[in-house]
């Protein structure tokens, strides 16, 4: 099936329309697997579901963790193992020149039905929770106020979650950066009550360096088209594809 190459799927929600001195960027990594996902299959060191260090959407040159603990715009405050049973490691930085906090999971890549149980549900607003780093209080999951995901597109391989509609009347936007996440997403985010700031229109190789371009425009508090050109600039450098193809992939709305 065309559809199922291997990629990695950026999830974000905009929690709320006010602006805090304080904001939070939550991030759900669903390890690369060999074995547990239907995935077109990756060489073993990087498709070991349950290995942080050498994982495709993690400590591999363009894994999240590895890309943000390169940035110049991001410093890393905390890292923590396993603060979940089906959480590997958490990684926690701090933007170089905001108050914007980046919090990232890696999931067991065998719990990516879970991972992307609990993406809707943030994406809804449900689940908040909190974390204490440097003497600050951060709010994560539904009460964030951006949440993504990546890795591997699970809804190729299993139906969504049940429909709990959102937890409130707050505007939520989302970035889905994924192999056609356009169609295998837009019915389990209705339900949501969230709606789309960027997503994909086609296949794609999404990598760190376009989440973290999208990031970079949102906390600008640049609007949809200045994301989109931001992550498009991103895809097309790193992929060695024209912009205007950038373009097409990817796009904003319903």
């Amino acid at each position: 099936m065309p559809g199922r190459i291997i990629g990695m799927i950026v999830f974000v929600t905009l929690s709320t329309v006010t602006v805090s001195a304080q904001r939070v960027i939550h991030v759900v990594v669903a390890l690369c697997d060999n074995v547990n996902q239907g995935i077109v299959p990756v060489p073993a060191t990087l498709g070991n579901g349950q290995d942080t260090e050498r994982n495709l959407y993690w400590g591999a040159a363009y894994g999240v963790r590895s890309w943000f603990d390169r940035s110049k715009e991001w410093k890393r405050m905390d890292r923590s193992a396993a603060p979940r049973s089906h959480v590997l490691e958490r990684i926690i930085w701090k933007h170089a020149t905001e108050d914007v906090f980046l919090v990232a999971d890696a999931y067991d890549g065998a719990f990516i039905e879970l991972a992307t149980r609990d993406l809707l549900s943030y994406a809804g607003g449900h689940d908040g929770t909190s974390v204490t780093c440097g003497g600050r209080t951060l709010s994560m999951g539904g009460g964030a106020d951006l949440v993504a995901y990546c890795g591997h597109d699970g809804l190729m391989d299993f139906a969504p979650p049940a429909d709990r509609g959102p937890a409130n009347n707050a505007r939520r936007e989302v970035i889905i950066l994924a192999c056609i996440s356009k169609r295998f997403f837009a019915a389990p985010l209705s339900s949501t009550g969230a709606s789309p700031l960027l997503w994909t229109t086609g296949l794609m190789a999404p990598e760190a360096y376009t989440l973290d371009a999208a990031l970079q425009g949102w906390i600008k508090h640049e609007g949809p088209g200045a994301v989109r050109e931001r992550a498009a600039g991103a895809y097309a450098k790193w992929q060695k594809c024209s912009v205007a193809a950038a373009r097409r992939l990817l796009v904003t709305g319903w």
